[in-house]
């Protein structure tokens, strides 16, 4: 039996001397499995299929409840992704932490939908803005959405607040009394609020103010995930 599914390439393990077993994100069955074979051969046809961020039409057919890639045709493969260290490791997080919150068999659409467009602005433009973009997305779609607005605890403003933390458990900004979570800058404060599409104070929006919230993005991933994220560390590391 065959199907074709429109699938990103989420990771790629060797198998057997030539092959690979591939991690796809696809539209129409969320998270799968499928061998590959031969793509480790300098010629191979299908070697394109299994290179980071492939975006194609995957046609796979199924034995047993195991899925083989017998043909692709590539829609895109967001080669300045691979030619510029900062971008590829910034792609890498995004792929490395929409594996690990998406699951065979559940439906994956909305988060494949907004990952091929993540990376298509990661070519296009910068890379950090598109990032915490996405993990935002993620993680409100994971039910872990995190909340730039008042004190979570005793209604505060946290506008003019220097003293701010942040909540693990809740996912939420607080004031200084109130938390007693981990220390968050007023800085990594505005900028999430600025990638939220919200208010903020234009005086927080510094040069390193995106490196400061993904700090903080990739703690809160950790702790809800309890698994480290090694591209969004090499990421944060680079830039």
């Amino acid at each position: 039996m065959e199907t074709i599914v429109n699938g990103l390439m989420l990771k790629a393990v060797d198998y057997k001397e030539n092959d690979k077993i591939l991690t796809l994100l696809t539209a129409e069955r969320g998270k799968i499995s499928a061998g590959i074979k031969g793509v480790k051969k300098a010629g191979a046809k299908l070697k394109f299929a299994a290179q980071p961020f492939c975006f194609a039409e995957y046609t796979l057919a199924e034995r047993n409840g195991k899925y083989t890639v017998i043909n692709a045709s590539e829609c895109e493969s967001f080669y300045d992704l691979r030619t510029d260290i900062n971008k590829f490791y910034a792609a890498s997080a995004a792929v490395e932490t929409a594996g690990a919150l998406t699951f065979e068999g559940d439906d994956c659409g909305e988060i494949f939908t907004e990952l091929i467009k993540t990376l298509s602005n990661m070519c296009s433009g910068g890379e950090s803005s598109a990032l915490i973009a996405f993990l935002l997305f993620e993680l409100s779609q994971a039910g872990y959405a995190i909340s730039a607005e008042n004190c979570v605890f005793c209604g505060a403003p946290l506008a003019g607040e220097n003293k701010l933390k942040f909540d693990m458990d809740t996912g939420s900004f607080t004031c200084g009394e109130c938390g007693t979570g981990l220390g968050a800058s007023r800085v990594t404060y505005n900028v999430i609020r600025k990638v939220q599409g919200k208010s903020y104070e234009k005086d927080f929006i510094t040069a390193d103010g995106e490196k400061r919230a993904l700090r903080l993005i990739r703690e809160y991933f950790s702790y809800k995930l309890n698994a480290q994220f090694k591209s969004l560390s090499e990421y944060i590391r680079l830039i």
